[in-house]
């Protein structure tokens, strides 16, 4: 497949996590897969052909609880368009996953995240 784009660097551009103590931790831990997954994904033009990509995962407690944890990681991709795209389709394709992607990799995460958070 010809790609229309390179991708010139990919980086964690912000990633934070809160719990206010040990009872919450503790808690959280037991009750983690009530957890929702968000997941937002925004761009912007940084200069002539060169494109900013950030996803941005939620992972936080929809819940009534007191006790609670919030992680949130964001990750940055900037890619550079090899030409210039006039489709606003492919572009879109480029930039914005489709929902089954957006699904497929909430699954993934949700299955995995346990493991690495409370390992």
């Amino acid at each position: 497949m010809n790609e229309n784009y390179k991708i010139i660097s990919k980086f964690i551009k912000d990633i934070s996590g809160e719990t206010p103590d040990v009872e919450t931790y503790l808690y959280v831990k037991d009750y983690i897969s009530k957890y929702q997954m968000n997941i937002e994904i925004s761009s912007k033009a940084l200069k002539k052909q060169i494109i900013e990509i950030n996803t941005t995962l939620k992972f936080h407690d929809n819940s009534e609880s007191k006790k609670k944890s919030h992680f949130e990681l964001t990750y940055a991709i900037i890619i550079r368009l090899e030409k210039e795209i006039k489709e606003k389709k492919i572009l879109q394709k480029i930039i914005k996953p489709s929902e089954k992607e957006k699904n497929n990799h909430s699954q993934y995460l949700k299955t995995n995240l346990k493991k690495n958070f409370f390992s």
